[in-house]
């Protein structure tokens, strides 16, 4: 259960991806405006009772209201001045500024806490405006009407339709940069609704319009691009997108909390790229600015994030350290961020064997369970995996039969595999050990079923942002055929002055022309029809090797898991089997099954599929060799390894020397539980020419110890992988033990033949 349970918490976090995108993406940021109160002033007292001065007062009025801070007697300010300003425009019967001062009171009675009478105005000013053809006011209106009601469908369906509409009276009066806004908010809104390829559209589109007017301060938009993106299984783009706000925000200098927002979208990126480090340095840059501010829901979510960073690291008391850091200080405030609480304590605690101080959060889970539906994916986890590691698992078959029930209302691929992998632990935990293969063999096919899902969205989004570079391509050739045309106009003025004096030299001058286009039209034609065969034929080549590509990938996939479920089932038999020595065949035969599952792995979810990089691959072996004997050793390892890259046919033999010599280090180096330190080394020693050592300060091999007799299937692995390789295997028996092994670099074309 070890080796899979923090796929829980992987899922966990790209099954509600959307809705911690929710809570920081919609966050408001208020521009403060550039207004001088005191000259807004002294021009109010001099001005006439005209409409110059109801805009002045509206400036003035609008200017308290969106002041930084929460002072009482700003907002007071704000709504006498407003007050002013509405019954100045009665007199003047100056209808624009009567609809600016009833949609400036709907914004301050909802900035001062009356939500119902604020809405209750809002309307009143729409339909107003509505009845007096102001549809700019109009417009802003049904921005405003967006900040009511809750954010369920039916609500941000409503917002929707409000927004279509304010968009369609902007463009249609030009108002450019209110459009872009819009339209901006409009996409936000299709994003929360999971319409995620539509609200991408809307932002590009919103960014051609403000890069048209010459607005610079986009990171707002690209922020949600990256959002967008990154729902869509995109991490690369939505990393392209996110990185792209921030530069932006630096350039534009933007302080605001906007940047707590935007650090978030970058490290959710990068934690979907593996980057783990750098995700974690972005959620504590965004989780800073969340407490400097004391915004509650920020700071749960990103703690959350963190928290579940260290999960995915086995790290579960560094998980808590950051839970309890916030838990006293900063309470949840909504109900389902109470609920993720309550789940990652449980499980850490359950993780870690602290069966007993993980009780109290369990009950509380199944408290809540018995109250509501609401968070029920968090809920029903957490309950399963207490009831596993506290030995009760025949407990938890009832809460896996309501699992399966909410997975087929949800009808979400991530919620059937969760499942399967839940029921796996618990059949395998019963000692159910045929019922445990089917679950896991079910777990694995839902799980490439996302995998491909998750490639076809990537596809998706790849093919859309494909659409909106060609089509800025084109506008960018339209407007230089377009210069183009202006020249040749001008050229051809001046060609016409020219040759007004002579008639038949115009008339001899065209003849030629004419025969010369006539000759450059047929060549033209000839190449054009050459240029059509060489693409036809270069398209036909990129889709076979797009094909082999994408089976070569499937190969490697399917490879690895098949690995995967063997080493499982050698763990499954493993439970059957008693004596020692067979106990030991199987764990070696499952470590090294795990060295080559390495390399597909690394193949299926990388670009190049023939070349492994040793530096990452050595570096994960050997974390994984340790993770195996922590518990048991206490070994200092040290890593020397060049950025060295290898096909398949001599990764695979160099994996499991490796893996060999690593193990009989482990084991047999320390007896007694003594310290001791292992030193890997993996060089180019010249051209084509690699050697690696593996030495140790333990007890070495016994005097006596005869390579050449030896009946060890450790030793005899690897001089036989060595002589695979071509390359020599040599033994040092000094202070330890070093093994060596020297070879030339192949590829795989000169390896067949």
């Amino acid at each position: 259960m070890n080796s899979s349970a923090f796929s829980i918490f992987r899922n966990s976090l790209n099954a509600m991806y959307s809705m911690v995108l929710l809570m920081l993406a919609n966050t408001s940021v208020v521009a403060q405006t550039n207004e001088d109160p005191g000259k807004l002033e002294n021009q109010i007292s001099k001005a006439a009772n005209s409409n110059q001065k109801v805009e002045l007062m509206i400036r003035l009025s609008s200017y308290y209201l969106n002041k930084q801070g929460e002072l009482k007697e700003d907002l007071e300010k704000a709504e006498k001045i407003n007050y002013k300003a509405e019954n100045l425009s009665k007199t003047l019967d100056y209808k624009t500024g009567f609809g600016k001062s009833l949609l400036l009171e709907a914004q301050i009675l909802r900035e001062g806490g009356d939500p119902k009478k604020a809405q209750k105005k809002a309307n009143e000013a729409l339909k107003y405006s509505k009845s007096n053809n102001l549809e700019i006011i109009s417009a802003d209106i049904y921005r405003e009407l967006c900040t009511y009601g809750g954010m369920e469908k039916a609500d941000i369906e409503r917002k929707i339709k409000y927004l279509e509409a304010a968009v369609s009276l902007y463009k249609k009066n030009k108002a450019f940069k209110k459009q872009a806004d819009a339209m901006k908010d409009l996409a936000d809104y299709y994003g929360l609704i999971q319409e995620n390829q539509k609200a991408l559209a809307i932002l590009e589109n919103a960014v051609a319009i403000y890069k048209s007017i010459g607005f610079r301060e986009l990171q707002g938009v690209y922020t949600l691009m990256s959002g967008n993106y990154g729902v869509l299984q995109n991490p690369q783009l939505s990393l392209k997108y996110a990185l792209l706000a921030e530069k932006i925000a630096e350039e534009v200098n933007d302080t605001s909390y906007q940047l707590c927002t935007i650090y978030n979208h970058i490290g959710l990126a990068y934690y979907d790229l593996l980057k783990f480090d750098i995700a974690f340095n972005y959620f504590e840059k965004s989780l800073n600015i969340a407490l400097k501010n004391k915004n509650v829901n920020d700071i749960n979510t990103l703690s959350y994030n963190l928290a579940s960073l260290y999960c995915h690291k086995k790290n579960y008391d560094a998980a808590l350290r950051t839970l309890k850091r916030i838990q006293k200080n900063y309470p949840p405030l909504d109900e389902i961020t109470r609920i993720r609480q309550l789940f990652l304590f449980t499980v850490c605690y359950s993780m870690t064997k602290r069966t007993e101080q993980a009780k109290p959060y369990y009950e509380q889970l199944v408290k809540k369970y018995k109250e509501s539906q609401e968070g029920l994916f968090y809920k029903l986890t957490g309950i399963i995996i207490y009831l596993q590691r506290s030995g009760q698992a025949e407990k938890t078959y009832a809460y896996l039969k309501k699992f399966k029930e909410y997975a087929k209302k949800s009808d979400k691929l991530v919620f059937y595999s969760q499942v399967e992998l839940l029921a796996f632990q618990s059949d395998h935990a019963s000692k159910k050990y045929e019922s445990a293969i089917s679950h896991l063999k079910q777990h694995q096919v839902y799980k490439d079923s996302i995998f491909n899902l998750e490639k076809l969205k990537q596809s998706t989004a790849l093919e859309l942002q494909f659409e909106t570079e060609k089509k800025d391509k084109n506008i960018k050739l339209l407007k230089q055929q377009a210069k183009l045309q202006a020249v040749k106009i001008e050229n051809e003025k001046v060609v016409r002055y020219v040759f007004i004096g002579s008639v038949v030299a115009l008339v001899l001058f065209l003849a030629l022309l004419y025969n010369r286009a006539r000759l450059k039209s047929n060549a033209n034609k000839n190449l054009e029809i050459k240029r059509k065969q060489i693409d036809e034929q270069n398209e036909q080549l990129k889709k076979l090797l797009a094909e082999k590509e994408w089976l070569l990938k499937e190969i490697h996939h399917r490879v690895k898991n098949n690995l995967q479920i063997v080493i499982s089932l050698l763990n499954t038999q493993s439970a059957y089997l008693e004596n020692e020595d067979a106990l030991k065949a199987i764990q070696n035969s499952q470590h090294r099954m795990h060295a080559m599952s390495l390399i597909h792995q690394k193949l299926y979810q990388s670009d190049n599929l023939s070349m492994i990089d040793m530096a990452w691959y050595t570096n994960e072996l050997i974390d994984y060799i340790k993770d195996c004997y922590s518990s048991e050793k206490s070994i200092k390892f040290n890593l020397d390894v060049d950025k060295i890259f290898l096909d398949v046919a001599q990764a695979v033999p160099m994996g499991l020397i490796i893996n060999e010599a690593i193990n009989n280090t482990v084991k047999y180096a320390f007896p007694k539980d003594e310290k001791g330190e292992v030193s890997v080394s993996f060089k180019n020693i010249e051209k084509d020419f690699y050697q690696l050592i593996i030495s140790d300060n333990g007890i070495g091999l016994p005097e006596n110890f005869n390579i050449d007799e030896t009946e060890s299937l450790g030793m005899n692995l690897m001089r036989g992988l060595a002589d695979q390789l071509d390359g020599t295997f040599s033994l040092e028996n000094k202070n330890g033990l070093k093994i060596m092994v020297t070879f030339r670099k192949k590829t795989e074309i000169e390896a067949s033949n």
